[in-house]
């Protein structure tokens, strides 16, 4: 069945955060609902639909940001108490707006996610895990990794307290009490969870989640553990997935999936009869969805999907039809609502550009007083910096709450600038001179009017470490700008991963000094990404890792005073050992390294590397023979005289100049991969090989495994 569904604002509040957006239950069968929508103002709204205008139910004052918004109410009752927190405060309301609940976590740091069910309040900051029972402690946990999101199974359904905690590391955790029960692990960092059906589906254990990268699944966490129905792969490259609900928009007595991404990506999944979803709608707004709801908001008996956006607008994608008509003549004909609706936007139009004219009259004269101090805007920024697994490259997304007006990007360390489909913006490049000022990237995007979104994608070179710097400027009056860092890291290129491949040919590293687990957990941060700032629990800790690039692996065990690092790539090991003993030498801490290589592990680098080389290398060669094909092609009227091999270069011309500008410097890369490995090699061995790199070199230009090889074992 078809899905038509159409566009309609509502009403725009402040910046919002995640999940911040509820419907409360509605009175009828098929009456309108009332949204509940909290933003960064601290502000709560609570509004209503009459004749196509939001009619305020009640507004709280101004406070400190509010970071989410729940339902709650007696169990077995309709769910229409409105609870939010901001800082570490949690605020309960009637439907009518009466606060009713004032109450004080008391925690080091700001909730950032939150769960209410009956009696029973869950609440998470960081690190930390809280439940409640009628305001007094009932449990607690430490998480070993930050908790993005927290979900209880119904009560009613389960019989007892089953929470669930989103954490950073690709893990879900289930808990009894104050104790983990078991891990379920997910193929990206979880940002959300949402029971499925709303009430956990059969026996009431189906939980969806969402990932940063975009995936989607369910999994039933039963008592013996956790069963997956199904994962859903992110194969289009889309947002990472920020709110999701279930609700019957098809009318199919189905339940359908609503997801919400941060590219601003809405879609709608309907389940087939395997129980594996299915895609029904999709529809994409220009910024990020920070909440999504199904329910009956617009009009009387017709069903939509309600969003809000990161810059507060509250919109619908209503089965209302449209209610503009071609008339007689190509006319459009307007319902008198919709007329009337015209005529006040335009009466308001009218009235905010006399006041803008005022204001800008006024600001004028007193900029020419002596004394007049002219205040900075301030304005919100979203930013993600994140690794993407399937390019090896980093997606760096920047949302601000007004328009864009340009972007500076400043980095210290090479990277590669790659080509991103979604980016409109006008970029330039300046000259940098490295020696002098440190700087290898210089450019600026000029962006088009209303952008309120920039999506840009970088490329690291492993070993090469430092800062990459955004300046955002908005069209915003005074010119003000904001900074926002983001650190390359050493070996940026690694994903943290839940296992990793013992049967590879391994070499090792082994560190041992006067140094504390904190001391060396803090390196291992500097080092690698997704690693948890805070210090792990307990006396040791193992991470594992896979390079995205290479597909290469790396274990990194330590404790106390001694640390152990494996990997079947040696210049993993070599990054390793000279920045660890850099920040060694900085603190002034004595560190006894010894290693032992594989010789078995080159080859099988190597290995590793051919199948992308052989590919590159293959594909510079077609790029090199497209304009004289073309030529030929012109000169002979067409090109039915070439091999078949040639007329697919002509055929597939496009693509193959697309994916050659999408990977600028990939051939690069990869030489500069195998000349780093064959220099690490020798050094382990105490030997500088630097003068052989031109014949390294020589050998790569005419490319062939067994030379490569034969190469690295003689000299």
């Amino acid at each position: 069945m078809e899905l038509n569904l159409n566009h309609v604002d509502y009403l725009q509040v402040g910046v919002t955060s995640q999940k911040t957006m509820k419907l409360l239950p509605s009175v009828g069968r098929k009456a309108t609902q009332k949204v509940a929508v909290a933003d960064h103002d601290g502000v709560v709204t609570c509004f209503g639909m009459k004749k196509g205008e939001a009619v305020p139910v009640f507004k709280s004052l101004p406070g400190q940001k509010i970071s989410r918004l729940e339902l709650g109410g007696t169990l077995g009752t309709p769910q229409e108490k409105i609870f939010v927190c901001s800082g570490s405060e949690v605020r309960g309301y009637t439907k009518k707006g009466k606060q009713f609940l004032t109450f004080e976590a008391n925690l080091t740091e700001s909730i950032n996610a939150m769960h209410v069910s009956g009696a029973d309040l869950f609440v998470c900051a960081s690190y930390i895990y809280n439940h409640y029972c009628d305001c007094k402690d009932q449990d607690y946990y430490l998480s070993g990794d930050k908790i993005n999101d927290v979900l209880c199974l119904p009560v009613e359904t389960v019989g007892h307290t089953v929470p669930i905690l989103a954490c950073q590391d690709r893990v879900l955790r289930v808990l009894q009490g104050s104790d983990l029960l078991f891990d379920v692990e997910v193929p990206g960092p979880p940002t959300v969870l949402e029971l499925h059906n709303r009430d956990g589906g059969k026996g009431g254990e189906e939980v969806l989640y969402g990932t940063a990268d975009g995936k989607l699944g369910l999994v039933r966490i039963k008592k013996s553990g956790p069963v997956t129905s199904w994962e859903l792969d992110n194969e289009k490259k889309k947002g990472g997935v920020l709110c999701i609900d279930t609700f019957d928009i098809v009318g199919d007595g189905v339940k359908d999936i609503l997801v919400g991404r941060d590219d601003g990506t809405v879609e709608v999944y309907g389940l087939d009869n395997s129980n594996e979803p299915t895609m029904r709608f999709e529809n994409v707004l220009s910024e990020s969805v920070t909440s999504i709801q199904g329910g009956c908001v617009g009009k009387e008996m017709y069903d939509e999907v309600l969003t809000t956006t990161y810059t507060g607008w509250v919109s619908g994608l209503t089965s209302e039809p449209q209610q503009m008509v071609a008339g007689p003549g190509a006319e459009i004909k307007m319902s008198r609502e919709t007329q009337g609706k015209l005529a006040a936007l335009r009466a308001e139009l009218e009235q905010l550009q006399v006041k803008v004219l005022q204001g800008r009259e006024k600001y004028q004269q007193s900029s020419q007083s002596s004394t007049a101090v002219s205040v900075v805007p301030v304005f919100s920024i979203n930013d993600k910096f994140t690794l993407c697994q399937d390019d090896a490259s980093y997606s760096l997304t920047l949302e601000v709450q007004t328009a864009i007006d340009n972007l500076l990007l400043q980095s210290d360390v090479p990277i590669d600038l790659l080509d991103v489909d979604k980016n409109s913006a006008v970029v330039s490049f300046s000259e940098c001179d490295s020696e002098s000022n440190g700087n290898f990237l210089l450019a600026t995007y000029r962006c088009q009017a209303n952008t309120t979104r920039l999506e840009l994608k970088v490329r690291s070179i492993e070993g090469q470490y430092g800062t990459l710097q955004a300046y955002v400027t908005p069209r915003l009056q005074p010119k003000t700008c904001q900074v926002r860092q983001y650190q390359i890291k050493p070996l940026s290129l690694h994903q943290r991963t839940h296992t990793i491949d013992q049967e590879r040919p391994m070499n090792s590293l082994r560190l041992t000094g006067q140094f504390s687990f904190a001391e060396i957990h803090s390196w291992v941060v500097f080092c690698l990404p997704e690693v948890p700032e805070k210090t792990p629990a307990g006396e040791s800790i193992t991470f594992y890792f896979q390079n995205t690039f290479l597909g290469t692996q790396l274990e990194a065990t330590y404790c106390k005073g001694e640390a152990n690092f494996y990997s079947d790539n040696i210049s993993t090991i070599s990054i390793l050992k000279d920045v660890l003993s850099k920040e060694a030498t900085k603190r002034k801490i004595n560190l006894k390294t010894s290693y032992d290589v594989n010789e078995d592990s080159v080859s099988h680098t190597l290995r590793m590397i051919h199948p992308k080389l052989e590919y590159q290398l293959i594909l510079a060669k077609k790029i090199q023979l497209i304009d004289a094909l073309k030529e030929l092609q012109v000169h002979e009227g067409n090109a039915d005289f070439l091999i078949p091999e040639y007329r697919s270069i002509l055929d597939d011309s496009a693509q193959l100049l697309e994916e050659y500008k999408k990977q600028p410097a990939h051939l690069e890369r990869l030489y500069g991969m195998i000349t780093d490995l064959f220099i690490d090699k020798f050094k382990f061995k105490g030997q500088n090989v630097k003068t052989k790199v031109s014949q390294l070199l020589a050998i790569l230009n005419n490319y062939e495994l067994d030379s490569l090889m034969e190469f690295f074992s003689e000299a």
